[in-house]
């Protein structure tokens, strides 16, 4: 037996309804045609995505971004050393601990020191912003990486954003700059390795705002440049925060 048709949807019973029928058949069509091109367009062409609002933000940190100078022609990375940061190679407070400790002070909780050194944490609790885990830090040969400190503009992408050309002194205060650090887990960090927000952002979604608004912070603080790639990449981000701050310096 022949399957019997659906009238209902037939070429032929479009034509037999009334003419509001139609006209509000055809608007339910194109919103939903609309609602589709504008979800997923813009994942496959970046130049839609520029037209459909997927590049546009607004908020103190999409300001500062429009100040930062593009660079395209990225900086070689020809004389870079990570070396030239002296990071974990200052003390500015005198207390005999470096900026590693410092930071796993400020950013972890449950915190216990080592009693040999006043300052240095032995062990603590850290609620990971890149992958949202709880890891429970211990201080030891085999579980010190656990707890990585990153930097969150990464010492080569600053090297080829203008740091190339800058003083010991300059490199040093952006290698140790709390600022720009922070306690993550070991894997993630290992993970992001020198990227920018082009290439990579944290696992856990909703800290991707806070992550892209202190590399804009950091870069404006130390007049670093971004790529076209870096910046449309920061800009899609912050499209999903509007009003997004840059964090605190401190």
């Amino acid at each position: 037996m022949a399957r019997r048709r659906n009238s209902r949807y037939s070429p032929a019973a479009f034509r037999s309804s009334s003419p509001t029928e139609r006209f509000l058949t055809l608007v339910v069509i194109a919103l939903i045609v609309g609602v589709t091109v504008g979800l997923f367009l813009p994942d496959f062409n970046k130049d839609t995505g520029s037209v459909t609002g997927a590049y546009t933000a607004t908020g103190d940190a999409a300001q500062t971004l429009q100040t930062l100078r593009v660079h395209n022609d990225d900086y070689k990375t020809t004389g870079y050393d990570r070396a030239l940061f002296g990071y974990r190679s200052t003390d500015d407070d005198g207390d005999g601990c470096d900026v590693r400790d410092e930071i796993l002070a400020r950013d972890l909780k449950e915190i216990r020191y080592s009693s040999s050194k006043s300052c240095q944490v032995r062990s603590g609790v850290l609620n990971d912003p890149y992958t949202g885990k709880t890891i429970y830090f211990l201080r030891g040969m085999k579980t010190s990486r656990d707890v990585q400190i990153d930097h969150v503009v990464a010492l080569e992408n600053a090297w080829r954003s203008g740091a190339n050309t800058w003083a010991s002194k300059q490199r040093y205060s952006f290698g140790n700059d709390p600022y720009n650090l922070l306690a993550v887990d070991g894997d993630a960090n290992s993970d992001k390795g020198s990227s920018s927000a082009a290439y990579w952002l944290p696992e856990q979604q909703s800290y991707r705002c806070s992550y892209v608004a202190r590399q804009i912070g950091v870069k404006a603080k130390y007049s670093l440049t971004v790529t076209t790639v870096e910046k449309k990449a920061m800009i899609a981000v912050l499209h999903s925060c509007p009003g997004q701050v840059l964090p605190a310096d401190r």
